[in-house]
């Protein structure tokens, strides 16, 4: 993974994605081998500052991941990369709940 440094101010600047994740009861395994195999390679697209899933250590089938972007624009090119394409199917068919919400700043840091 790449070695990043930001400061707040530069965290602040950007399109944030925050991903709710719940995997179906059986897939919490191959729900986690399917968002770590995306971390390099979205981390080494232009326009990603962060890509950082997280499992919930009191239930293991939900997952969070941490998406910042340097534009909207950005996300919306990580959605049309071969690495995105080839996951989301799989992944789609393995989880019982998937929510993506978008946000921007609304405050200087």
């Amino acid at each position: 993974m790449t070695d990043v440094n930001f400061t707040p101010a530069q965290l602040n600047d950007g399109f944030v994605v925050a991903i709710d994740i719940v995997a179906r009861p059986g897939e919490e395994e191959s729900v986690a081998e399917l968002l770590a195999g995306l971390v390099a390679p979205t981390m080494a697209e232009p326009g990603v500052k962060l890509f950082l899933p997280y499992r919930s250590p009191i239930d293991p089938a939900r997952f969070f991941i941490f998406e910042l972007y340097t534009e909207e624009a950005a996300w919306a090119a990580h959605q049309e990369t071969a690495h995105f394409k080839a996951a989301i199917p799989d992944l789609v068919q393995r989880v019982a709940f998937r929510e993506r919400l978008p946000f921007v700043p609304y405050a200087a840091v």
